[in-house]
């Protein structure tokens, strides 16, 4: 597919009803089908694009009625990228619910929830490719590395409405993970601030004093040879915030490419273990109704394959 002539021209869009709230990044990446994310941030950036005459931020929240300027974008006969059949087929398979509001998915490892970075599509964009009719959205977001279970929403109004519920702290994750050595006791609580850094263009989280509050909860299944299998509960939504609290406390997540040394990353892959051990497994959170849900997915297989070596 081509692209489409009216990404050449200017265009001033009044944003509608069903898109009040929405974050400008996500407007504009739907209004401008095949164009990579980061030429988006760069049209934002540079103030190509306005919010009711005025410079805009990506994250910036807006309102229905207010009027985007959407600059001109050339691709060059850029073709939108097609996601392949079977990872879209992939996809149906994994959903474990679906009413007119919200899709519930168990997303696989190595799969990122959205393209950009070099990617030319994620989970979302398959989605998208396979419901074009329908105005689909992430709620949340998993690290392209973790499995487990994403929410979708189908419209602007579940959008707005269970975002809120993660903003406003009310929904409950759980993930399981297997955490590299044993520490004492049962429960720990880690309650640092986490601060972005960029080494070699990958991004980390450290604990750092001017870092944003971050807290997480590790509950102790079980011990297994040299590992502890744990549940992890973050009670704040940090990037990469279990991996990084994991590390502060000297015990990092199995299989954790960014954060392990190359050592224990060796061990690790000798045992089979060819992904981070983090699984969100249980999602328990009121509907746009305000009726309570609980999703839950087991373990993947190859995590499973994991601790019986152990």
């Amino acid at each position: 597919m081509k692209e489409d002539k009216k990404t050449n021209r200017v265009r001033m869009m009044a944003v509608p009803e069903d898109r009040d709230r929405q974050r400008l990044d996500n407007f504009l990446m739907a209004q401008l089908p095949g164009v990579p994310r980061s030429a988006v941030y760069k049209l934002i950036r540079t103030g190509q694009v306005r919010v009711d005459g005025k410079r805009a931020k990506p994250f910036q929240k807006l309102n229905a009625g207010e009027q985007v300027r959407i600059p001109p974008v050339r691709l060059q006969e850029r073709t939108v990228p097609r996601v392949p059949d079977a990872v879209i087929e992939q996809l149906e398979k994994s959903l474990l619910f679906e009413d007119e509001n919200m899709l519930v998915c168990n997303k696989p490892a190595g799969l990122a929830v959205h393209g950009g970075s070099g990617l030319d599509w994620g989970l979302i964009e398959a989605l998208r490719q396979s419901r074009s009719s329908e105005q689909l959205d992430l709620v949340h977001r998993l690290d392209r590395e973790t499995s487990g279970i994403l929410l979708v929403a189908k419209n602007g109004k579940a959008l707005r409405a269970l975002q809120a519920r993660f903003a406003q702290r009310e929904t409950e994750k759980r993930y399981l993970t297997l955490l590299q050595g044993r520490l004492p006791g049962d429960k720990w609580t880690v309650d640092e601030p986490l601060l972005k850094q960029e080494h070699h263009g990958e991004r980390f989280m450290i604990v750092h004093p001017s870092g944003k509050p971050s807290v997480t909860r590790f509950l102790r299944l079980e011990n297994l040879g040299p590992a502890t299998f744990a549940e992890a509960i973050p009670v704040t939504g940090r990037t990469h915030q279990i991996r990084a609290h994991a590390v502060f406390l000297g015990a990092p997540c199995a299989g954790d490419a960014r954060y392990l040394d190359d050592d224990s990353l060796r061990k690790w892959r000798r045992r089979g273990l060819e992904r981070l051990f983090l699984h969100a497994h249980s999602l328990a959170f009121d509907d746009v109704h305000g009726t309570p849900q609980h999703f839950s997915c087991p373990l993947p297989d190859e995590l499973r394959l994991t601790m019986d070596r152990l």
